[in-house]
């Protein structure tokens, strides 16, 4: 489990997050959704350690991260920051990269790592791509490599910002699917989402950040009935008990 205990996180004199707390458990898919600005992306930055806390503490199956190396904390936390660049190599190469959390001195992939970088691969739906260089990759085949370093890497934990961002509905779909299936093989799944609707029909909770701390965090169905998304978004959610599924009610169009 990933438990934030009261964490704050300052920009210079900002706090971007103001004594935040949450539990994420193994084996669940997990949205992280709020307005721009309102410390989505910084949340998942300070579980990697990418910015400090200025107060709080953050543990990572009961270890401290301020007492684990970033290589350490590699092994269990898996990132995929968003707006990647496109490095020049092929796919399988970058899926190896994965590997680095696991490697010795001198820094030589054994047959292990290659046989878990061909596994993530297969599992990602796209070995036969391991050869293709990246720049030739559509935007959707391109994240399904992103998502097999990451299964490379063989943490517990991958945390995701905005996946789904220039991707067309069919590529959304077919990764919130592969996202859905990492979940349920007991990996946990912690993905910051624009697409409401996408959000609630594919996770196992939803927290819902604003001005710094944790709002809500539920299941999909009972954020939905709360009323929450319309106070923070302006916007009405709906759940269609019987076709379940989510959905904007947009109210009746004028006559």
């Amino acid at each position: 489990m990933i438990e934030l205990k009261n964490i704050s996180v300052n920009y210079g004199k900002a706090k971007v997050l103001n004594e935040l707390t949450l539990s994420i458990e193994k084996g669940k898919l997990i949205s992280v959704i709020g307005i721009n600005g309102s410390g989505k992306s910084t949340l998942l930055k300070a579980i990697t350690g990418i910015v400090p806390l200025a107060s709080g503490e953050i543990t990572v199956d009961n270890l401290k991260t301020s007492e684990i190396s970033r290589r350490e904390l590699a092994r269990k936390v898996a990132y995929l920051p968003q707006g990647k660049s496109v490095p020049d190599m092929t796919v399988g190469q970058m899926v190896l990269h994965g590997r680095f959390p696991h490697l010795s001195y001198p820094r030589r992939y054994s047959e292990n790592d290659r046989r878990i970088a061909a596994e993530a691969l297969e599992q990602a739906g796209i070995s036969h791509l391991s050869d293709k260089p990246l720049s030739a990759l559509s935007g959707g085949m391109r994240q399904n490599a992103y998502i097999a370093m990451a299964l490379a890497q063989d943490a517990d934990y991958i945390l995701l910002d905005e996946p789904t961002s220039y991707l067309d509905i069919a590529h959304q779909l077919s990764l919130m699917k592969t996202l859905r299936s990492l979940a349920d093989s007991g990996k946990g799944v912690i993905t910051v989402m624009h697409d409401l609707p996408l959000a609630f029909g594919f996770s196992d909770e939803i927290a819902v950040v604003d001005k710094g701390k944790i709002a809500a965090f539920d299941s999909p169905e009972n954020v939905c009935e709360s009323g929450i998304i319309k106070k923070i978004f302006g916007v009405e959610l709906k759940y269609d008990y019987e076709e379940k599924y989510f959905f904007y009610n947009l109210g009746e169009k004028e006559k």
